[in-house]
């Protein structure tokens, strides 16, 4: 690996409570050094980043990537992506699936996407036990098998970071109460998405009573969920929920974000603990397209920009128990991303057209996971192709044949 100086940039570093223009060191794939006028002797590359931000690699922990289950209409199947298609463009370091995969089928899940990408991929599985390649599978409590689940995850700790329910429509609490005794056996968090709203199961019993500290509610701005009341108030239990140590998910995706949920909560004090993008092939050319996209919404609705990292880098790394990520302390693997911040007059939509005017929108110029640059938006890790040593390009063994010289 080659040593990288970024220098002059605005290091925004929300985990360790940095935020100024310093240089940043990359050794050997991991974070070396932070400060001011870091030599640049032994350093292979030298990135001029005068007038962009410089972050961690930004982690996203909802979104869809069992892209090989080959079935259609499905999550776990053709609605998902690959990682890296969509990863390191948008200064994603760090994936995480959402449950795509349960036990049965998350061998395969891990065999043919996770352990072929360059992008990091972690994943949360489902307690349904083929996890989302149909509606109709997460709606069968016979399936739930903590025990089962539980194996699985002993068998892949390393990558396994949660378990997952979604998509119920029944009345009642089997899904959540499978996952949660899951979650308790293996000592993670449980992430829900709710499925089907009903008055048998209604949202506040889930974040008050069912949910246990760290475990995660996806969607948290979705049309359903009761954010605010008929004079704009937010709900008091939201409050009493996060004081339990219930975490908060954005979740943006194809049809769960409101700006009419989002905004008065985040003007009245309730942020989401981590900011998603549910990436998926319904979402990604519709309102949600990318997380600098969801981020940037955040920033509209008056987040500020470096609670706005927090919740997308070194929170949700914890959330899923890898502090290790989403900061740029030294010793930290060296997953960064360089952006330009953007001022001007832009426009945003929800999930349901609703629009919201912005000022600021962030664009990925650069990433670099693990020390390597994946991503190179402006050309910075070129160099003038006037200046480039004569043969360039040829591979060894070629050689290049010219029509006048030819014998």
């Amino acid at each position: 690996m080659q040593d990288i100086l970024i220098t002059k940039g605005r290091v925004m570093d929300p985990a360790s409570g940095v935020d100024g223009v310093h240089d940043l060191l990359i050794r050997d794939g991991v974070i070396a050094a932070v400060g001011n006028d870091l030599p640049e002797e032994g350093a292979l590359k030298v990135i001029d980043a005068s007038g962009l931000l410089v972050t961690p690699g930004i982690v996203d922990i909802h979104t869809h990537l069992f892209a090989t289950g080959g079935n259609p209409n499905a999550w776990a199947g053709e609605y998902s992506v690959f990682p890296d298609g969509f990863s390191v463009r948008s200064g994603v370091t760090t994936m995480v699936d959402a449950g795509s995969a349960g036990w049965r089928n998350f061998d395969l899940f891990r065999a043919s996407v996770i352990d072929r990408a360059r992008t990091r991929v972690f994943a949360f599985l489902n307690i349904a036990s083929y996890g989302m390649i149909s509606d109709l599978i997460e709606q069968t409590p016979s399936d739930f098998d903590p025990e089962a689940a539980v194996k699985k995850v002993e068998r892949h700790r390393d990558v396994l970071v949660g378990i997952k329910t979604a998509h119920y429509w029944g009345p009642g609490w089997e899904p959540v109460e499978s996952a949660v005794g899951a979650g308790r056996m293996s000592d993670l968090p449980v992430m829900v998405d709710f499925g089907y709203f009903r008055r048998e199961r209604p949202y506040w019993q889930l974040v008050t009573e069912k949910l246990r500290a760290g475990d995660i509610s996806t969607h948290c701005f979705r049309a359903p969920v009761p954010v605010v009341d008929g004079r704009g108030k937010i709900y008091p239990y939201l409050f009493a929920a996060r004081e339990r140590g219930v975490l908060f998910d954005l979740g943006h995706g194809g049809g769960s974000f409101l700006f009419g949920n989002a905004v008065p909560a985040i003007e009245q004090g309730f942020p989401p603990d981590s900011i998603s993008s549910d990436l998926h092939v319904q979402s990604m050319n519709g309102a949600m397209m990318d997380m600098p996209t969801t981020m940037s919404k955040c920033l509209a609705m008056g987040m500020p920009l470096y609670d706005v990292l927090l919740r997308s880098t070194h929170r949700p790394a914890c959330m899923i128990g890898h502090r290790e990520l989403g900061t740029l302390a030294v010793g930290a693997p060296a997953d960064v991303a360089l952006w330009t911040l953007r001022k001007g007059r832009f426009g945003f939509k929800d999930s349901f057209g609703g629009t919201l005017p912005g000022t600021e929108r962030l664009e990925c110029e650069m990433t670099i996971l693990g020390g390597e640059i994946l991503w190179d938006l402006n050309a910075r890790d070129g160099r003038d192709y006037r200046q480039m040593p004569p043969g360039a390009g040829i591979r060894e063994g070629e050689f290049l044949l010219r029509p006048d010289t030819a014998q």
